[in-house]
């Protein structure tokens, strides 16, 4: 639950990009007694997503302005002196109209230009969602307080419900707007999640509008695309080297067998250790035959990974950078999310991925045995 509302919660900070005249103008207002001279900051994101100072403006009486012009559609943030948190906004240029209360800035809406009232047009869907899950973790909350095992079971159903109707929502609207910034942002955070597979992610991307494919966000997408496709099944494996616990150098090439299962997990991922007494089964059952297992960790302390590996009994290859999600290996095989695993033929060709309990035994059995 609470990540779901996390992701609607993300989902409610994109913007949207179009087109404007000669530059913009951004008139804020915030009601609810806002101190005078209170500083107002415009920011946007680096290359490492850290906020920077764009501009800054004095509120005189609530108001505030900032102007300039935008080569193309950015998306910006404002953060206000004494007031916690951070707002976004679209720059593009024309006349853009951000209104808000102090006290309850997450309904502050930004409009005036085609990709704000785009926004302002999606931001009013999630909320809706977002209000609707948050009454379920209540309900949720209360009926786990009461032991209600039937309440509780009932809720769960229409959380996943609403989880699709969350998620079928979003794919409509990036159908409908090609030309929307915020279109890439949802699209490049659904391929991330893996929420959609990567060839209807292709498909929806090859309809975007040039500006929207050439945006920040767009070429994220295109550039994930061809990583993804590297690691399709039928693509021959990126082939990687990594330190091993004792510290030597372990190559893909120097362990592959008839049949290779390259693993992506962590110490501290549950549904990784979860997962693991069923391949050490598998691994057990099959290593005769020709299998060979391949532990790509992406924990960030040695311990971590060695005391795991102890605990679970993973009597096979292991590396890891120990860089968590920057692990150079996660990143040739597009892994933003774990466990994940690619099953290698003897050639190093991909034939299945990301298959767990039951579905894991019957491939392998399938391509050892037959």
């Amino acid at each position: 639950m609470k990540k779901f509302l996390a992701v609607l919660v993300i989902a409610t900070t994109i913007i949207a990009c179009g087109t404007g005249a000669d530059g913009y103008i951004l008139n804020g207002e915030i009601t609810g007694e806002l101190a005078d001279s209170s500083k107002v900051y415009l920011k946007t994101t680096d290359s490492t997503n850290r906020l920077v100072d764009v501009d800054t403006a004095i509120a005189v009486s609530g108001k505030f302005k900032f102007m300039g012009t935008q080569d193309s559609p950015a998306l910006h943030y404002m953060v206000i002196e004494g007031i916690r948190g951070n707002w976004p906004v679209i720059l593009e240029n024309g006349d853009i109209n951000f209104k808000g209360q102090k006290d309850s800035l997450m309904f502050a809406n930004a409009e005036g230009t085609p990709q704000n009232e785009m926004f302002a047009e999606f931001l009013s869907e999630q909320r809706k969602m977002q209000q609707m899950a948050q009454s379920m973790q209540n309900e949720m909350r209360i009926a786990n307080q009461q032991r209600d095992t039937a309440v509780m079971s009932s809720l769960r159903e229409e959380f996943f419900e609403l989880q699709e109707e969350s998620k079928d929502f979003n794919v409509e609207f990036i159908k409908k707007n090609p030309n929307g910034l915020i279109s890439a942002l949802l699209l490049d955070n659904l391929l991330k999640t893996k929420a959609l597979p990567s060839t209807e992610v292709k498909e929806i991307f090859e309809g975007f509008t040039e500006a929207i494919k050439t945006s920040r966000p767009g070429k994220r997408i295109s550039e994930e695309l061809a990583r993804t496709a590297a690691t399709e099944i039928g693509a021959t494996a990126p082939v990687f080297s990594g330190p091993t616990p004792s510290g030597e150098l372990l190559a893909l090439n120097d362990v592959k067998g008839k049949l290779t299962l390259v693993d992506f997990w962590a110490a501290w991922c549950r549904p990784c250790r979860a997962e693991n007494p069923n391949i050490v089964q598998v691994y057990n059952k099959y290593k005769d035959k020709g299998l060979n297992v391949v532990g790509v960790s992406l924990d960030r302390k040695s311990e971590d990974w060695l005391g795991a590996i102890e605990a679970d009994g993973l009597e096979w290859n292991h590396v890891s950078n120990l860089q968590y999600f920057n692990d150079p290996i996660a990143k040739l095989y597009s892994v933003n999310a774990i466990p994940a695993a690619f099953l290698l033929d003897e050639n190093g060709v991909i034939v299945a991925k990301d298959l767990r309990g039951p579905a894991l035994e019957e491939k392998v059995a399938e391509l050892l045995l037959n």
